[in-house]
């Protein structure tokens, strides 16, 4: 793909990021520094017991990520589903307990940066799972489904391309 092309997909990128609320936007930020090892998440965003609690639970859920990026099941047949599939909801399932994200766009946008362009024909239905778990409130089971569209649901194929921005947190310069 040309520089123009790339960049194009990476404003896209920046500004469906931009779209989500404040709250998923710092946890996707979070996530992405725990799963992806880009630092010390604890000294980047703890600062209290429970959020280091939460940090401490998200670095275990995520020790699974690695070995599933490598064992991403075939569109076409169902070898490997269940090892794929059932490890992948339970963490969906934590991260969607926490109450930051509020919606199919921004998990969606979260779980490709974390497993790669090769999950994205399986994150309509991992986030269904989870989202459809008695650990969700009702109220919030509702809110993510009727977050996931039809287009979403429903889509005939998925872009293969890897996501192009990654986001972090930027810290304030101090005074």
């Amino acid at each position: 793909m040309n520089a123009t092309g790339t960049a194009s997909l990476t404003i896209s990128e920046l500004r469906e990021f931009a779209s989500f609320t404040a709250d998923e936007q710092r946890f996707i930020e979070r996530s992405l520094d725990v799963g992806l090892h880009r630092c010390d998440a604890f000294e980047r965003w703890g600062g209290n017991r429970l959020e280091d609690g939460a940090i401490r639970v998200q670095y275990f859920n995520y020790r699974e990520l690695r070995p599933l990026r490598e064992v991403i099941p075939s569109e076409i047949y169902f070898d490997g589903v269940d090892d794929f599939m059932g490890p992948l909801i339970r963490i969906a399932a934590h991260d969607l307990a926490q109450e930051k994200i509020d919606s199919f766009s921004a998990f969606r946008f979260l779980y490709e940066r974390l497993l790669g362009a090769q999950a994205r024909p399986w994150l309509p239905g991992i986030f269904c799972a989870a989202a459809a778990l008695p650990h969700i409130r009702p109220d919030r089971r509702k809110l993510l489904l009727q977050s996931l569209s039809e287009a979403a649901a429903t889509a005939p194929g998925w872009s293969d391309r890897e996501p192009a921005f990654y986001p972090e947190k930027v810290e304030a310069e101090p005074a």
